[in-house]
């Protein structure tokens, strides 16, 4: 039997599991929900939902992988003697695979972006050619497949070289310079004349926002930041060595997650409001309206190749990840080496994400009850996978794992947070799975706030 890998070190474990949280949404969309659902308000409201449920499933994820010590599906068969929980592993293996099909599209934006900020691409052109360029590019459908197959291919060539020497060493390099170019970003826009006006619209509390519907979307933005839910933790934890911190890699995990957001708001939100621009979130905040601004910013090329470098190191980060869940299963149930395993997966995924590339193209036939297929992914998995999934891994580890080997699993046998095991674990077996079940049913549209 081949050696399982571990992680080299606490620090390597640390960002490693920061790298998978830490992604396109803390960049593009976590600043823009915080400044909209009252700002300060909306971030203490975030943190405490972080610490009190992301995380103890997260804790959950973890313990079930490290007492397993195997991938998401062999990892419930071996902890539960009823086999249908195994069908909560392979749920979180599609999860990842299926969130990793289109999120290679928007990474593979990012790669391109990055080339035509090299170029000088933004300086030539007016806000309308900004727009009509990314809609053409776009809608090419053959435009973005080059740089989905680049960026499937370097993520396979990460987690080819297995987990200290690959995606570890990685991330220890990948990590420091995401923050380098973020402090340097927020350098920039502390000089900005609209750098006041951009602090108050994320930093400013508005308590008057703070509504039943709002915390639902701050549960909602913490479950899949942390990447809970989609096998990858439960994958990660398998490779974390028993006298490692759980509760000290968690929290710091779940405080860097709000600080790069919140950096990331702090670099933006000044440059948007310095030129007049009215703030927007997802896509068009980062491809339409900050290359609008770059154009217009003096240094401008600098700080757009500085920014889109950025997007596609948090979004590598966070893929490795995703294909590691793929790359685990394939390779152990299937008793393959790894480099081969990795090469399976990394062509199934550059079809998929060749057909979510192609489906956005006007016409396309890749369409399934109306959506095409990129937004199929999204919404299948972000309303109904993970949710489902994550739901059904805390019930795991609250009710069916035996209760001594959890609390040995979250505890490292009993080395640390002793004390706060118990009030842990009646989270997990109780308030976590309403929660999760509220965001849900909300998601559904069951459930009205």
């Amino acid at each position: 039997m081949r050696k399982r890998g571990t992680f080299g070190s606490s620090l390597g474990t640390i960002m490693v599991v920061g790298g998978s949280v830490i992604g396109l949404g803390n960049i593009w969309r976590f600043p823009y929900v915080a400044g909209e659902n009252g700002g300060a308000a909306f971030i203490l409201i975030y943190l405490a939902i972080n610490f009190l449920i992301s995380v103890p499933l997260m804790f959950s994820e973890f313990s079930i992988g490290r007492a397993a010590k195997s991938n998401a599906m062999r990892s419930f068969r071996r902890l539960s003697p009823v086999k249908s929980w195994q069908g909560v592993g392979y749920l979180g293996i599609a999860t990842s695979f299926v969130i990793l099909s289109f999120y290679s599209v928007i990474a593979g934006w990012a790669l391109e972006f990055l080339r035509e900020s090299i170029a000088g691409t933004f300086m030539q052109l007016d806000p309308a050619g900004i727009k009509a360029h990314f809609d053409d590019f776009v809608a090419s459908g053959w435009g973005p497949i080059g740089w989905v197959i680049a960026f499937v291919a370097l993520n396979g060539i990460v987690v080819s070289f297995g987990i200290e020497k690959g995606i570890e060493r990685f991330n220890k390099t990948a990590m420091p310079m995401m923050l380098v170019i973020l402090v340097i970003m927020c350098i920039n826009s502390f000089f900005l004349s609209g750098f006041r006006e951009g602090a108050t619209f994320l930093l400013r509390p508005d308590f008057s926002k703070v509504t039943p519907a709002m915390i639902m979307q701050a549960l909602g933005q913490s479950f899949f930041s942390l990447s809970v839910g989609m096998g990858a933790m439960i994958t990660y934890g398998s490779y974390i060595k028993k006298d490692d911190n759980m509760f000290r890699i968690g929290g710091t995990v779940a405080i860097s997650d709000v600080t790069v957001a919140i950096l990331s708001g702090l670099a933006i939100f000044p440059a948007v409001f310095s030129y007049g621009i009215s703030p927007t979130s997802g896509p068009e905040l980062v491809f339409l309206t900050l290359p609008n601004i770059f154009a217009q910013m003096p240094g401008g090329q600098i700080f757009a190749i500085l920014f889109f470098l950025l997007l596609f190191a948090a979004a590598i980060t966070s893929s490795v990840s995703l294909m590691e869940v793929a790359v685990a299963y394939v390779s152990e149930e299937f008793r393959l080496r790894r480099r081969i395993a990795t090469l399976i997966i990394t062509l199934c995924v550059m079809g998929t994400a060749t057909l979510c590339a192609l489906s956005q193209m006007p016409g396309s036939s890749l369409t399934v009850a109306g959506q095409n297929l990129f937004d199929l992914f999204d919404n299948v998995s972000s309303t109904y996978m993970m949710p489902l999934g994550g739901l059904l891994i805390v019930i795991f580890a609250g009710w069916v794992m035996r209760r001594d080997l959890f609390l040995r699993e979250l505890t490292s046998n009993g080395r640390f947070g002793h004390r706060l095991s118990r009030p842990v674990y009646f989270m997990i077996r109780y308030a976590i799975p309403i929660a999760i079940a509220m965001l849900f049913l909300s998601k559904l549209g069951w459930l009205q706030f």
